[in-house]
């Protein structure tokens, strides 16, 4: 499996993980004092540090740290806007699609020769 293939699949599921940390909590521990939901979500991070770290040092072998950034970014959204709207159940917005045009700009410039 090439390199870059290798880190965005590593890195989409570490995203998996850190988008719970960062959002999960907003539904599944609303009514908890947020000292709990922050060391829950520090728990679920240490998964995500535990596959990002290496998936950016595997891209980083031929990728640089612009385009490993920029891969992030386009992971990010990817992940996000389904888990937005099937776990945290808020609308689609067209601002998903304009986000996510912006961000192929991003790519095409920090990866074009």
């Amino acid at each position: 499996m090439p390199i870059w293939m290798q880190t965005a699949a590593l890195l989409t599921f570490s995203n998996l993980f850190m988008t719970f940390a960062w959002y999960g909590h907003l539904k599944t521990m609303n009514s908890k004092p947020w000292l709990i939901a922050a060391l829950v979500s520090w728990g679920i991070a240490l998964f995500e540090y535990l596959i990002m770290v290496p998936a950016n040092r595997i891209g980083y072998t031929e990728l640089s740290v612009g385009q490993l950034k920029i891969m992030q970014e386009v992971i990010t959204l990817a992940v996000f806007v389904p888990f937005s709207v099937l776990f945290m159940q808020q609308p689609l917005k067209l601002d998903y699609l304009w986000a996510g045009v912006c961000l192929l700009g991003a790519v095409y410039f920090i990866f074009r020769a």
